[in-house]
């Protein structure tokens, strides 16, 4: 089972292209993909996923054995928007022996005596495996964004003879770009995700957690202050995934107001992603079948 290409056509950022979040929906996307009867979405949308995640199960196999790729799928969003349960839900058949999860808080010591990207790269998926980054290098360009003095944590970057750099964030963006480029060409697969939330669901989900003894942990004082920045935020990730969806890793901004629609698009992001690796079964020589059926006749033979 695949999203329709329609679907796909319209989550995805098209390199060159403005993001548009202000025009995208936060509900559904233009095309109908789960019921005519509202009252079935859900329904539909959380069948859509077991079918992906039993998808995802035997693709992850596929992708094990032929040891070629590697996937790295980033996750980004405001606050609530609901990365850990969109993880949790569609890599839930996934062998946790070939995926990984990388989540990025506030940078170290030793992280912020490094270039932006050298935390990300260092544990970036080896070939066969699936890498994913709950948060990521995309921080440094919507953080900082917002909180510029972040730029002097650290070291500072050498000057060059003319001054500090004006354009650093259009730096960094190309510092992203080329990045994923290389990792593009050295068999790392790219698939970006923005959870596209409303700002009013965003209010609900906080207060839902500041009510509930049993979630209210997810939820700092800080994610409250860092709410007064939300156009701020907005304007940031527009400027970001305009800039950095590229043919070799494209951004796809997908809807998150409903948890059980999301959850089902973002899987079959996936899914499709590694269809278009095209990966076939590896093949086993003739002199390793040999072995192997002697070593069969003497099991047979005990």
């Amino acid at each position: 089972m695949k999203l329709k290409r329609d679907i796909m056509e319209e989550l995805v950022v098209r390199s060159g292209e403005s993001a548009g979040l202000d025009d995208r929906s936060t509900e559904a996307t233009t095309v109908d993909w789960m019921a005519d009867d509202k009252k079935k979405h859900k329904k539909v949308a959380e069948e859509d996923l077991r079918t992906f995640v039993d998808e995802l199960t035997a693709a992850q196999q596929l992708f094990w054995a032929n040891d070629t790729h590697a996937l790295l799928i980033v996750l980004q969003a405001m606050d609530a928007a609901g990365k850990d349960g969109t993880i949790r839900h569609v890599m839930s058949g996934v062998n946790p022996q070939g995926c990984k999860v990388e989540a990025f808080k506030e940078p170290s010591g030793e992280e912020l005596n490094h270039d932006f990207l050298w935390r990300s790269s260092k544990v970036l998926p080896e070939r066969g495996r699936i890498g994913i980054f709950n948060r990521s290098y995309y921080e440094e360009v919507l953080v900082v964004r917002v909180h510029p003095k972040l730029l002097d944590r650290g070291k500072p970057i050498p000057a060059s003879p003319d001054g500090p750099s004006a354009n650093v964030w259009n730096d960094r963006y190309e510092d992203i770009n080329a990045f994923e480029r290389h990792l593009h060409r050295n068999g790392t697969r790219i698939v970006k995700i923005f959870l596209h939330v409303s700002r009013e669901e965003q209010k609900k989900r906080f207060l839902e957690r500041l009510d509930d003894p049993d979630k209210i942990w997810k939820l700092s004082a800080n994610d409250l202050a860092e709410r007064k920045h939300w156009y701020e935020y907005r304007a940031a990730y527009e400027e970001a995934l305009s800039a950095t969806s590229t043919p070799w890793a494209p951004w796809y901004v997908v809807p998150a107001d409903h948890k059980y629609a999301l959850r089902a698009l973002v899987g079959g992001i996936v899914v499709n992603v590694i269809d278009e690796m095209a990966l076939e079964p590896p093949q086993v020589g003739s002199g390793d079948l040999a072995a192997l059926a002697a070593a069969k006749d003497e099991l047979l033979a005990e």
